[in-house]
């Protein structure tokens, strides 16, 4: 495929990334195409570092537990526990387990130190409490709304006790037994427990919402936000255990859906505090819909990216990653006339492509989608390139040091 791309090519860094936006975006989102390179997770954290430093972002969140991620919080912005008890307890998917992870952590908190607050660096994890086997217990969630909201408004305005409420949860692995992401009727999800529950989440949110004049005034601006991201982590919990016990051809869809709806829910949450740095596997932040194939057959759902942008349009932008190789999975040379070959042919091991511009050079040229020996791995798919704010490409994935 001959076409001339070299004036659509730039040096990866903050400068070039912000000189192809229109404007700063409030929620600025960088896609990777597979998970646990360490080479791709360093490249996050040198973007990243420059867009804190020189475009005055104040928040960076990632593809990990929300209500977990509150531990690493409290360690960047005040020094709580020490960076081992962070990373150990503060990361879901063995996220802490990668050494550019922990290094993103450390030097959150170095940048914190002797700042003010309001000029602090903010860590959040915007997944929910979901892992691949299952979903955790809707306990935490629930009973701290329960207990913020106990504290601060009349009892009798509660509709349950304490006691109740842990008396419907019941024990933590009827909520978390890993056969009930492939078997329906290992879930408790649709149990009459479970239906209370549902319905109790909903009026501890209502009675949130009710009294927020009262609670945001009477509480510290952060308590009001960790009793928000309760409300939304019970009801978004208790609606993916309810479609994990469905037994419709529709269940994995309304799985997948439910999950990226929490996200973009969550960073809908933060970018109401400032503006926010995201990074997440590409199927989250892509504007088109998501697709994969799952042991039932393909799924397709809109990510939380395709969400957010729909809210916030223009102060959404989100920055694609493609990869060259990855020769330690099986990831070869692409084919040339692929868009992964066409830039791989270019000098230079990274670059930072116009994709829109990209797009249009390549209209008339229709270059095929790449496919991957390797399950881990996404290729790019030429049709979303309109849709794309910028176009990472890395030539080459080494193996630095663990990955997953």
């Amino acid at each position: 495929m001959a076409t001339d791309i070299g004036n659509l090519a730039h040096t990866v860094d903050a400068a070039a990334v912000m000189g192809l936006l229109p404007a700063k975006p409030r929620l600025l989102a960088l896609g990777e195409p597979t998970h646990g390179e360490e080479a791709l997770l360093e490249l996050r954290n040198d973007l990243f570092r420059q867009l804190v430093e020189h475009e005055g972002y104040r928040t960076i969140a990632i593809e990990s537990d929300c209500l977990m991620g509150l531990t690493v919080d409290a360690y960047v912005t005040s020094g709580a526990g020490t960076l081992d008890e962070a990373v150990e307890r503060g990361f879901s998917h063995d996220w802490g387990a990668h050494a550019a992870n922990r290094e993103l952590v450390r030097w959150m908190r170095e940048y914190n130190d002797s700042r003010p607050a309001s000029d602090r660096l903010r860590f959040a994890g915007f997944d929910g409490p979901l892992e691949i086997t299952g979903a955790a217990s809707p306990r935490q969630a629930l009973t701290a709304l329960h207990g913020y909201l106990a504290a601060h408004v009349d009892a009798q305005l509660l509709p349950c006790t304490l006691d109740a409420l842990e008396k419907l949860l019941g024990a933590d692995d009827r909520w978390t037994c890993p056969d009930a992401m492939t078997d329906p009727a290992r879930s408790v999800g649709q149990s009459a427990e479970a239906g209370a529950l549902r319905l109790i989440a909903a009026d501890l949110v209502a009675l949130l919402e009710e009294h927020a004049p009262h609670l945001m005034t009477a509480t510290p601006p952060d308590e009001w936000d960790r009793a928000l991201l309760y409300g939304r982590t019970a009801t978004g919990l208790l609606r993916y255990h309810h479609w994990m016990a469905d037994t419709s051809p529709a269940r994995m869809t309304r799985l997948v859906s439910a999950r990226d709806r929490m996200m973009a829910h969550n960073l809908l949450a933060l970018a109401e505090r400032g503006p926010v740095l995201v990074h997440a596997h590409n199927s989250h932040l892509q504007r088109r819909k998501s697709s994969m194939r799952m042991w039932q057959g393909p799924v397709e759902w809109w990510s939380a990216g395709a969400l957010v942008s729909a809210r916030l349009r223009e102060e959404y932008a989100v920055v694609v990653t493609a990869l060259g190789t990855i020769r330690h999975h099986g990831v070869g040379t692409p084919p040339p006339d692929t868009v992964e070959g066409l830039l791989y042919a270019r000098p230079g091991d990274l670059s930072v492509i116009d994709a829109r511009q990209l797009a249009t050079t390549l209209r008339d040229a229709a270059p095929p989608p790449r496919t991957s020996p390797w399950f881990g791995y996404a290729p790019l798919d030429p049709a979303h390139l309109p849709d794309m704010d910028a176009l990472v490409f890395v030539k080459d994935v080494p193996v630095v040091g663990p990955r997953c």
